[in-house]
């Protein structure tokens, strides 16, 4: 794929898909139409140049593509053959596909009615989310598989059985209504959540940060506060989005990743934190997760040097998460930097179990054993976090630690 494809495919794969969708109502149809059009755009741009407006394009191709798809189906279904009828006459989708539940022109945003479509309460949590990173960010089979610990042909069929149940369900392509908004809100937030993970720190390829998925997290994450503005988690999580990208510019260095710690904390976006700090003021109570991490977020970012880290509130603070094998661990961090690192060990090594195939474990792991004066133990550590490491910038950062280990030990 082309540079421009590329920065076309992450800049406008959702909204193409979600613009689709909405025209023609075959979710299955709508993603192959739009792979076509970008592999059209693979052939043509390189040779007649990239277009002025490529989402106009795109979006043409796509089109033609589904127009000429329907019209084969006409003879194998009748209501193929009025969609194809429809679609000539360049009618647009019934208002019960076209427009959301709530009076507010933000809302007619396609993107925004295929995220609360795809968490419909009558898919299982899981495939919510699995299916709103495929279908509005492209993100592939095996990308979603690692976000959720599973092997990629388990999310396959995850994702088929998704969509086969939006259409046998007849689940409508809308923002629901006012009343029904909070239920569908869980799925939603986490949706955009794993977006912005997925852009902050990709689960594979060269590049370790995804600025147009980071973006577009963040995009949805006002909307969705703007939707609910009193729903403290939705305020929570856009506070935590913001919290974390203000830290990006710091976060790579000649494209290198630089730890927390070692960041120039000069190039941290003050204007986000401040934006963050006065969305959770008006909610220092609420003890949700997004709340709760965006409180340790916080804890970070006005910290002026990591000396000056108010550790002891971070440790208390991961203690109110959920127990997961993934919060223990950071709990785990935040108790070393208090009480040394053999507490934290004691607090990880048992979850070996759980988090045995998990890089980040490891190098927990490593640089507790290397603060213990263990190297040996470290460096053990360490080789398994490089051959779990998902992407060459994350495994280039562990070999350096590896190297420092080794020329440690032979001094």
């Amino acid at each position: 794929m082309t540079d421009d494809v590329a920065l076309a495919f992450g800049e406008e794969w959702g909204r193409l898909v979600a613009g689709l969708i909405g025209w023609c109502g075959d979710w299955d149809l709508a993603e192959e139409c739009a792979a076509e059009a970008f592999a059209a755009a693979v052939v043509a741009w390189p040779r007649d140049g990239r277009p002025d407006r490529p989402m106009a394009w795109l979006t043409t191709v796509a089109r033609n593509r589904a127009r000429d798809r329907i019209r084969r189906r006409t003879t194998e279904s009748a209501r193929h053959d009025a969609l194809a009828r429809l679609i000539d006459q360049a009618v647009q989708p019934p208002a019960e596909v076209g427009t959301g539940g709530v009076d507010d022109p933000e809302i007619a945003d396609d993107r925004l009615r295929l995220i609360f479509t795809c968490c419909h309460p009558a898919l299982p949590m899981p495939a919510r989310i699995a299916l709103t990173l495929r279908t509005l960010c492209g993100l592939t089979s095996a990308e979603i598989a690692r976000a959720f610990l599973v092997t990629e042909p388990t999310m396959d069929k995850r994702l088929v059985r998704a969509r086969a149940k939006i259409r046998q369900a007849a689940i409508p392509y809308r923002v629901p209504p006012s009343e029904l908004l909070p239920e569908r809100l869980d799925g939603v937030l986490a949706v955009v959540y794993l977006l912005f993970n997925e852009g902050y720190a990709a689960s594979s390829g060269e590049s370790l940060l995804r600025v147009d998925l980071t973006t577009e997290a963040i995009r949805l994450a006002r909307l969705v506060h703007g939707l609910l503005p009193t729903a403290d988690e939705a305020t929570a999580l856009l506070a935590l989005l913001l919290l974390t990208d203000a830290r990006r510019a710091a976060r790579l260095r000649d494209g290198e990743i630089v730890p927390l710690p070692d960041q120039d904390r000069a190039l941290w976006d003050a204007s986000r934190t401040r934006e963050a700090e006065l969305l959770l003021r008006g909610s220092s109570g609420h003890t949700g997760p997004y709340a709760v991490q965006s409180r340790i977020a916080l804890c970070h970012n006005l910290s002026e040097r990591p000396e000056d880290t108010d550790w002891a509130t971070i440790a208390a603070l991961y203690s109110l998460l959920p127990a997961t094998p993934v919060t223990e661990l950071n709990r785990a961090v935040a108790v070393a930097m208090v009480d040394g690192p053999a507490a934290g060990l004691a607090l990880a090594a048992p979850l070996e179990g759980d988090l045995g195939a998990y890089h980040l474990f490891h190098a927990t792991l490593a640089d507790f054993h290397t603060r213990l004066g263990d190297p040996a133990a470290a460096a053990i550590s360490l080789r398994a976090a490089i051959t779990l490491a998902p992407t060459p910038a994350e495994r280039r950062l562990l070999r350096r630690r590896l190297a420092g280990l080794s020329l440690g030990m032979t001094e």
